[in-house]
């Protein structure tokens, strides 16, 4: 039996929902993060992961939380591997749901446990991934999708907590965010970030690490792999998107991307074709 396969599709029919099944036995996710929140399903095997620096195991049956931008990794637990079916939905789509259920302007949810046992919820969202994959039952795709994503948020969703007022290291970290964000494609370095915010190189890089929880090197990593996600989304080459969003070559690109997605950027095109 074929030990991994990763099968990748994008929903246009879903507002583009990523649709990820796949079995992993010698995968090694690394720390990364998505723009959507990770909703998956462990169907054979058991998974361990971070999530936000602690370590969980999700065994057959259970459901797996990430949230949106929420640093996590993910690998075996077991010797046999895992195999799993997630789906990403964006904060966008939650916040409209909850807008729906509290009667006001809704907010993305937040789910603090990383691993749930929960035998009806399990079934009733393997049922949805079953219907995804059909290419018919467009009224009743949307209706289980919304419906679970409901009941998700109803049984195990909380309200964020609200931001307190951001320490003064804070603010030096979000501003470091955004001056990367803004030049993910050139070469920053470690001096010019610290810099910016007025602090040592070192002293920046254990705040960064502390507060972002990854170093801003692997963060820049994740800037261009989301930007790279959205230009393959609009039918730009490998070659070009490799280039344009900062990496030093395609192998380099499709190194950082298969450790943090599963699949190739190839694999990644192909899915969005369905």
């Amino acid at each position: 039996m074929k030990t991994e396969f990763a099968d990748y599709k994008h929903l246009q029919e879903l507002g583009g929902l990523e649709l990820l099944k796949a079995r992993y036995q010698h995968m090694q996710f690394s720390k990364h993060v998505h723009e959507g929140y990770c909703i998956g399903i462990i169907e054979d095997g058991a998974q361990a992961f971070n999530r936000n620096g602690q370590r969980h195991i999700a065994p057959k049956g259970d459901l797996i939380l990430v949230n949106a931008d929420e640093i996590h990794t993910g690998s075996s637990a077991v010797e046999s591997g895992w195999r799993y079916r997630a789906i990403y939905p964006t904060p966008e789509v939650l916040a409209q749901l909850t807008q729906g259920m509290q009667g006001e302007q809704g907010t993305a949810p937040w789910f603090p446990h990383a691993v749930v046992h929960d035998v009806g919820l399990a079934q009733q969202f393997s049922l949805l991934l079953n219907l995804l994959e059909q290419d018919h039952d467009l009224l009743l795709k949307e209706t289980l999708y919304l419906s679970t994503l409901a009941y998700l948020i109803q049984c195990h969703a909380r309200h964020a907590n609200k931001q307190h007022t951001l320490l003064g290291a804070q603010r030096n970290i979000l501003m470091a965010k955004d001056y990367i964000a803004a030049h993910y494609t050139q070469d920053i370095s470690l001096q010019e970030l610290a810099t910016f915010v007025g602090l040592s190189p070192w002293h920046f890089l254990r705040q960064f690490k502390k507060y972002i929880g990854l170093t801003p090197h692997h963060w820049l990593i994740q800037v261009r792999l989301q930007h790279a996600r959205t230009q393959l989304k609009y039918g730009h080459t490998l070659s070009h998107v490799a280039h344009a969003c900062g990496f030093s070559d395609q192998s380099h690109f499709n190194r950082h991307f298969k450790r943090a997605m599963g699949i190739t950027p190839h694999q990644y095109c192909n899915g969005l074709t369905h």
